[in-house]
């Protein structure tokens, strides 16, 4: 059943689907599932950011809200596990996590060099490809402000552009693939994300430190949780926003 409290709530502001998405920060698609698909929640802040903006109580708009101590528990549960650093994170899980994908393969990151070597990986992608599953890399455009930033915090420079062509050129065999898309992007990115369906990896991204020595989030998706579909949803504002490329070598100029 359709949300029509909130349905009714952006009627009576005289706002349209599209200047509430825009207020609060999200696409009008997202606010159409809001209404459509009530079981697929808001998160709390925008709960609370949409109750503000059209002036209702947000246990008017959403009467099943959970308690902060519901959040916080289904929270706990969807972290499967917490790994020091990248390093450590046994090297088959990559490959296993996608071997599960149906719906959803996502991989975002700057260049994620180390994964273009991986010959388990490379492999699975082609199976994907070939089972129909849609595959995205993001990588990061190597002549946008943002690499030029992350490589100098990271004390190497313009090596993290390099890394990234070098990822790229690894990456020629899965190019022209069904189903497998690369795009560049210009994101300030706060976390690498490795998506398999309702699972993922995020590797934080720590201030002077490679990614390798940052920490690993083993993320799964249960009802009532937050957590996973916050960083998903960072997934798809950055692929939005990304620009598609042909080939290794179809890099064109950044505008950043």
């Amino acid at each position: 059943m359709a949300n029509e409290r909130l349905r009714g709530a952006i009627i009576e502001s005289g706002l349209t689907l599209e200047q509430v998405a825009e207020r609060l920060g999200v696409s009008a698609k997202t606010v159409e599932r809001w209404i459509n698909e009530p079981k697929r929640q808001p998160y709390r802040r925008f709960k609370y950011a949409a109750a503000s903006l059209l002036q209702c109580e947000m246990s008017y708009l959403w009467p099943e809200e959970q308690t902060s101590a519901e959040v916080t528990e289904a929270g706990n549960a969807e972290l499967v596990k917490l790994y020091p650093h990248r390093s450590v994170v046994p090297n088959r899980l990559w490959p296993q996590l996608y071997a599960g994908a149906t719906r959803h393969f996502d991989v975002l990151v700057y260049s994620g060099f180390w994964l273009t070597e991986d010959a388990a990986f490379h492999q699975v992608v082609k199976e994907k490809s070939a089972a129909g599953v849609p595959v995205r890399f993001m990588l990061g455009d190597p002549d946008s402000a943002a690499v030029a930033t992350r490589g100098a915090n990271e004390g190497i420079g313009a090596a993290m552009a390099s890394k990234i062509r070098n990822a790229l050129v690894n990456y020629a065999p899965l190019f022209g693939l069904p189903g497998v898309e690369f795009r560049l992007h210009s994101t300030t990115l706060y976390n690498s994300i490795y998506r398999a369906d309702d699972e993922m990896l995020a590797n934080g991204h720590l201030y002077g430190v490679g990614a390798y020595m940052a920490p690993v989030l083993h993320i799964r998706r249960i009802p009532g949780g937050e957590l996973f579909d916050a960083y998903a949803e960072s997934v798809e504002r950055v692929w939005e926003t990304a620009r598609l490329i042909s080939s290794p070598t179809d890099l064109g100029s950044s505008s950043a």
